[in-house]
């Protein structure tokens, strides 16, 4: 049947090492699991009462660091049969859950608005946003792993041609923070968001990424600065071209040097402080997806003649660009290399999958240097002949600002949008991205929380600077 497609865990059954007694009742539960296929309505209702009643059996066990074998597997369980119900309830219902949550699609919420309006509209089928919270308070290889219910949601959704479709538009309109500063930006020029500066300087928007504490890897906060920093050189009337750099770091190892992006946090990710919601699945639909693609400025769906802003991008690679740097690099029209910098994709090795790395490398490189990049964890120098493949123009460093000038006053022209639109729409259809991304979501959702990534990462975490 088709809900066998999702990832299972071991079957197990009660032993004399049973020191819950849970056993039993697990496999009385197993046994009563709700047939579906009834009105939306009806079988929400059976959801919700055979979740609650694995939530009471977890709530017997100890958590998570304190089980023993048998309570693992009885946990390991409950947690498999709750995803296989909730795969089968959305694999009937999607779109209905959709269209409920959103008006008829009439509304436009993001992705982390849509996810906790769904554990209040339908008990059961994800986390509550108290849960969530809940699994905050411990390391990634204590949590439940509540988020992979999120994953299963979102493959659901972006599955349907219809609901994934308008969730997609809806992570490419403005945050709400970027409407806020923008009149300040227009007026000045200039936004500190923290972790990323913007600056406008004559035809261009330059941002200038300072995540200072870790070399510039990826966390929440600095997904959330970017992609504000995005939408503001996008919605800006007076910027006509985006240029992406590092700033100069104060690290003890890179002092005095710029660095593109050191890739995601894996200390972060170690203590259980990446969120998929947020992180993982919001910056392929928003910040990525934005720099590809653009922004709706309104959800109009008759707007014409064009409902996205887009406008060229430069990235400017000192030192280097990993993981979700050069990620970042594939969705961009031009990147400038420093001759000593690399770049590198090394999710295989780390146990995840590097987002849409996956899904764009290929096109540039064909498909064996993407297997050697993502599966082998090949790193390229910027002097090398394959790195032609991911970079534009390679220079002494000294000479980097000048190369961004140039290129600035290059792609500085009407018909450089249009035709990147075009190009675009040839290399990366909306469907085909849509389609990855829900495969994605569930993917990434369980590696996650795979024993060989804890592991990795924990062994990892405490190097300074950590990521990857």
């Amino acid at each position: 049947m088709s809900e066998d497609r999702t990832p299972t865990a071991p079957r197990t059954v009660a032993t004399d090492e049973d020191t819950s007694g849970l056993a039993p009742r697990v496999d009385r539960w197993e046994a009563a699991r709700p047939p579906l296929g009834r009105t939306v309505r009806e079988d929400a209702e059976a959801l919700a009462q055979h979740i609650s009643e694995a939530e009471d059996l977890l709530a017997a066990l100890p958590p998570r660091p304190e089980r023993d074998r048998t309570q693992r597997q009885d946990a390991a369980r409950l947690a498999d049969g709750g995803r296989r119900l909730r795969d089968r309830f959305l694999r009937l219902h999607a779109e209905s859950v959709y269209d409920t949550l959103t008006d008829g699609r009439t509304r436009h919420p993001r992705v982390d608005e849509l996810v906790y309006a769904a554990a209040e509209a339908f008990p059961g089928l994800v986390p509550t946003r108290a849960r969530i919270a809940a699994e905050l308070r411990h390391i990634q290889a204590h949590k439940e792993g509540r988020e992979i219910d999120q994953g299963i949601f979102f493959r659901a959704l972006l599955r349907s041609p219809k609901a994934g479709a308008h969730l997609v538009d809806s992570m490419l309109l403005p945050t709400r923070r970027a409407l806020d500063l923008l009149p300040g930006f227009r007026r000045d020029g200039r936004a500190d968001l923290g972790t990323v500066l913007i600056e406008r300087r004559g035809a261009a928007a330059h941002v200038t990424v300072n995540n200072q504490s870790c070399l510039n890897a990826e966390d929440n906060r600095l997904m959330a600065d970017l992609e504000t920093a995005v939408d503001l050189a996008l919605l800006d009337d007076g910027v006509r071209v985006g240029v992406l750099r590092g700033g100069v770091m104060d690290h003890p190892r890179h002092r005095g040097r710029r660095v593109f992006s050191a890739g995601i946090n894996l200390r972060h990710l170690r203590e259980g402080r990446i969120s998929f919601v947020d992180f993982l699945l919001g910056r392929e639909l928003g910040l990525l997806n934005k720099l590809a693609k653009g922004v709706i400025p309104d959800p109009d769906p008759d707007a014409f003649p064009d409902r996205t802003v887009q406008k060229p991008w430069i990235g400017v690679v000192d030192s280097f660009a990993i993981g979700g740097g050069t990620q970042i690099l594939l969705v961009l029209d031009r990147v400038i290399a420093a001759e000593d910098a690399y770049f590198s994709l090394p999710a295989a090795q780390e146990g995840i999958v590097p987002g849409t790395g996956n899904l764009r490398l290929g096109r540039l490189t064909g498909s064996r240097p993407a297997r050697r990049i993502i599966l082998g964890g090949h790193r390229i120098a910027a002097t090398d002949p394959d790195a032609g493949f991911l970079c534009d123009q390679v220079v002494p460093t000294a000479g980097l600002d000048a190369a961004v000038e140039a290129s600035v006053r290059e792609l500085d022209s009407p018909a450089v949008v249009a035709n990147r639109r075009m190009l675009g729409l040839a290399e990366e259809p909306a469907d085909a991205f849509r389609a990855y991304l829900a495969e994605f979501s569930l993917v990434q959702a369980y590696r996650s929380y795979s024993e060989d990534v804890l592991e990795k990462v924990g062994r990892a975490w405490a190097r300074p600077g950590a990521s990857g």
